[in-house]
């Protein structure tokens, strides 16, 4: 769902490409018959197929699944081809680093929007504030992508422009921050609990839940002298609420549970069985709330309480609530998106003076064109691919764009296509999160 806009601006540029995928449909749709483009069905789990395609390969971009990415990473080791791709550097991925430098390749990750511009342009802020003898004290991170004010209509306050089932895993996550020196640690089932307000101009107010783990971070940005240190997540109101219930539910359980013959509401009164009442009054007693709720009147709009039979495919609550978030809440091609990324540091001067500054990025998609997800995830990968290609990003083995050599000119191209942060110094400690 977003590799258009990095095929787009790869053929714009003259390269060949070779699409591998699994949705040739969906490929041709990206493709639209360009004489520079080829696609070729491949199931990711065929390692055999992926061999001579690397072979012939200049350089490897993986947009698959994050499970499948040491795989192909393994081959471009053997075949010396550079890869990148948009997802987090896992252990087994970060443990292919001298392999890669001997292959005289580079594999960039995380060269996507939340990870990838979010480093980025946290970086730039960074590295000037050292270069200049300074450190950063204090950092938030947050973003998210969500859908453009007048679009969120729906309890949820939320729709996909990309897996339900990827949103869904990362809702399952622990998460883990510095607070004035302190660790602070959130169970998987607390995510959704530990949330706050935060407001955005033009945009309005967002809840805020933490972004696994932030203190990994730490090393990664080279913040020796932090004392907060905080990623974040943005949505509109209803969602945290909504996922927070489903979770107290195990509805977002991932256990096979025997579905078959029942319907909607039925898997309901089996989260409260014994009670008596009204469906939603009594699974608004279970949960704390009332039935007007944001969570009762998401579940009644997802058709949770119907007396529908639940598909027989469903073999998992897990399987069901992601195939009926896909089939009513994926954006509209007449619709737009948002991307909304904001930094705040608390940076100490070499002086002694300290300085609040803030970067923040809020980009809209067009009907007629991408979704801003595509967009700011595709094009920092595609951008960093033809650097690579052309030789202007010399690196070798597993990196994150955090090096200058890496985010500078990804950055200068991406502002060129209108993806940008806007920076701002020397502001009040009060505009400080928390």
């Amino acid at each position: 769902m977003v590799a258009k806009p990095l095929v787009d601006y790869l053929l714009e540029k003259g390269c060949m490409i070779k699409i591998a995928c699994n949705t040739c449909n969906n490929a041709q749709r990206i493709l639209k018959e360009h004489p520079n483009g080829d696609i070729v069905y491949w199931d990711a789990d065929n390692s055999d197929e992926l061999e001579p395609m690397v072979r012939e390969a200049d350089i490897v971009v993986s947009l698959l699944p994050y499970r499948f990415h040491c795989s192909v990473a393994e081959v471009c080791i053997e075949y010396k081809k550079p890869m990148v791709t948009t997802s987090y550097v896992r252990e087994e991925m970060a443990d292919l680093d001298e392999a890669a430098k001997k292959a005289g390749i580079i594999i960039l990750n995380e060269a996507g929007l939340d990870p990838g511009i979010d480093h980025m342009s946290a970086m730039k802020i960074i590295d000037t504030v050292q270069d200049k003898g300074g450190v950063i004290e204090k950092f938030w991170s947050i973003c998210g992508a969500l859908p453009a004010p007048g679009y969120a209509d729906n309890p949820l306050g939320y729709k996909f422009t990309w897996s339900p089932e990827g949103v869904l895993l990362a809702s399952l996550n622990d998460a883990r921050y510095l607070d004035k020196g302190q660790i602070v640690e959130i169970k998987p089932d607390d995510l959704f609990k530990k949330t706050f307000d935060y407001e955005i101009k033009n945009v309005g107010t967002l809840e805020v839940y933490a972004n696994r783990d932030s203190t990994s971070y730490i090393d990664i940005y080279g913040l020796r002298d932090i004392s907060t240190i905080f990623r974040g997540t943005f949505r509109f109101r209803g969602w945290c609420e909504t996922i927070d219930a489903m979770k107290t539910l195990k509805l977002l359980s991932r256990e096979e549970e025997d579905l078959k013959g029942k319907t909607y509401a039925d898997l309901l009164r089996s989260r409260c069985a014994g009670s008596k009442g009204s469906l939603k009054q009594v699974l608004a007693e279970k949960l704390g709330t009332d039935i007007g709720s944001a969570a009762i009147k998401s579940f009644d709009w997802l058709g949770l309480f119907e007396e529908k039979k639940i598909p027989v495919s469903m073999n998992s609550p897990f399987e069901l609530i992601s195939d009926l978030m896909m089939s009513k809440m994926i954006l509209k091609e007449e619709e737009k998106d948002m991307i909304v990324l904001k930094h705040v540091f608390l940076a100490k001067n070499k002086d002694g003076s300290r300085q609040v500054i803030s970067s923040q990025m809020i980009d809209y998609g067009s009907p007629s064109t991408d979704t801003s997800i595509s967009r700011t995830v595709a094009l920092p990968a595609a951008v960093a691919t033809k650097l690579i290609l052309d030789g202007e990003i010399k690196l070798k083995g597993v990196f994150r764009p955090v090096k200058k050599e890496i985010y500078l000119p990804v950055l200068s191209l991406l502002e060129e296509m209108g993806i940008k942060t806007e920076e701002e110094y020397d502001l009040p400690e009060s505009e400080l999160i928390f």
